[in-house]
């Protein structure tokens, strides 16, 4: 993007490749809640709605495998996003991310991202709310009120470049949980 400036030489964070059992655990609680619809449905076939739980360390799960629109690195290796920036209400799910420097010139899409990844994964009940945190960005109010307004975000979604941008930064975050979409 001209005009950007973007950070050519991030901190990492080093990341375990291997599931976590807590992880494991969830997928077989969602595998065992199927198989709970295919068995309690109505007579019209219809599902018994569930309210299944979901901690900030599902949450976590969900996006930290997100590739950086810049860089060949997740946002949790570039410690973009960690397990304490999540927190849940009820049904609100509240998600701080930190770019990797003042200017990133690719937060908004960082948080289309993030956002994407957790309404095509959630079920409809949550709510989400995406911010920077707080101080670590100079354009941070317009960035947040960008990311919050329905009409801003699914008016970004219709653009097919931005779009494929996040398409591929979601590509990964897909790939590790295949199969475990909503």
């Amino acid at each position: 993007m001209e005009g950007t400036t973007w950070n050519a030489n991030p901190i990492l964070k080093e990341v375990s490749t291997k599931k976590k059992s807590r992880q494991l655990q969830a997928e077989k609680r969602k595998a065992a809640v199927a198989a709970w619809f295919s068995l309690h449905s109505d007579e019209e076939g219809q599902d018994v709605d569930i309210n299944e739980p979901i901690d900030e360390e599902e949450i976590f799960d969900l996006i930290r495998s997100i590739n950086d629109p810049e860089h060949p690195h997740t946002l949790e290796n570039l410690m973009v996003v960690s397990q304490k920036q999540i927190r849940i209400k009820g049904n609100l799910v509240e998600v701080e991310f930190t770019p990797t420097v003042p200017h990133c010139g690719m937060a908004t899409i960082i948080g289309l991202c993030i956002r994407v990844r957790l309404l095509r994964s959630l079920p409809n009940r949550f709510k989400v709310d995406i911010t920077i945190k707080k101080g670590t960005h100079q354009s941070e109010n317009a960035v947040n009120k960008q990311l919050n307004d329905k009409e801003r975000v699914a008016a970004a979604l219709e653009n097919p470049n931005l779009l494929e941008v996040i398409e591929q930064c979601l590509a990964s975050a897909d790939h590790q949980h295949c199969g475990h979409d909503h």
